[in-house]
């Protein structure tokens, strides 16, 4: 397994940051999460571990952190060679409706791309996207992977009110709005299924290193997809990866 240069730094009273290379790449996601798998088995205190993009926060909710009493203990689990078993990433296929009453910005977008909308939603379902981070909002994914062909810019100004599944294109990335939001990505669809249950045992159902598929789905598809996930019955099809 390949190593990177990484930094530690205090990340408020309670955190400390370990930061990686400043760059979106999957074999430095891959090794965030091999160090995450490696403290949660190695340390004897329950931190919270966050990894994202290039960088895993390591969060005590009860105490203040000393990091010049960590580091040194840190840096040695990195460096050796821990054998650890290999971490199950798991590949999710996610129904995303693309009708015109979901896509409000799918045309301007194909026509800014130079594709016809068939295209791009063709496009859009049919990569693998790589989830970097959870954030902004419970549940949002900042799934990486986009072609080259498909980048498009943030809109230049965004809209006070996203819709609930909302599915977007920014930059570099793609993502389903969890909720009603603020947003300014591009929405060319609408994903049914609840990204994000306060209820569950589990809120989010995915995790920072699986992998997104999008689905495409009609719109009588759609509203009884929307059905079931409103009554929790609705599982995504899931197959299981190895890191």
């Amino acid at each position: 397994m390949k190593k990177f240069p990484i930094t530690f730094k205090n990340f408020g009273k309670s955190s400390i940051l370990v930061e990686w290379p400043n760059e979106v790449k999957e074999e430095i996601l891959t090794d965030i999460i091999r160090f995450k798998a490696i403290l949660k088995t190695e340390l004897n205190t329950d931190f919270e571990l966050v990894p994202a993009y290039n960088s895993l926060a390591i969060i005590d909710n009860t105490k203040s952190v000393n990091l010049s009493k960590l580091e040194s203990k840190l840096f040695s689990l990195y460096t050796k060679q821990t054998s650890i078993e290999k971490h199950k990433r798991t590949l999710w296929k996610l129904p995303v409706c693309y009708d015109s009453e979901f896509g409000i910005d799918l045309e301007e977008v194909a026509q800014n791309l130079k594709i016809t909308t068939s295209d791009l939603i063709k496009m859009h379902t049919s990569h693998q996207y790589t989830v970097y981070g959870i954030g902004f909002l419970p549940g949002f994914m900042y799934l990486g992977g986009l072609p080259k062909k498909m980048e498009t810019k943030r809109r230049s100004t965004p809209r006070l009110n996203v819709e609930k599944g909302a599915v977007g294109l920014a930059g570099e990335q793609t993502g389903v709005y969890p909720q009603e939001s603020p947003g300014g990505w591009n929405i060319i669809g609408n994903c049914p299924i609840p990204m994000f249950n306060v209820k569950s045992k589990e809120p989010c159902f995915v995790s920072v290193g699986d992998k997104i598929k999008f689905e495409p789905i009609t719109r009588a598809e759609y509203e009884l997809h929307k059905i079931q996930g409103e009554v929790g019955i609705y599982k995504p099809e899931k197959t299981f990866l190895d890191a």
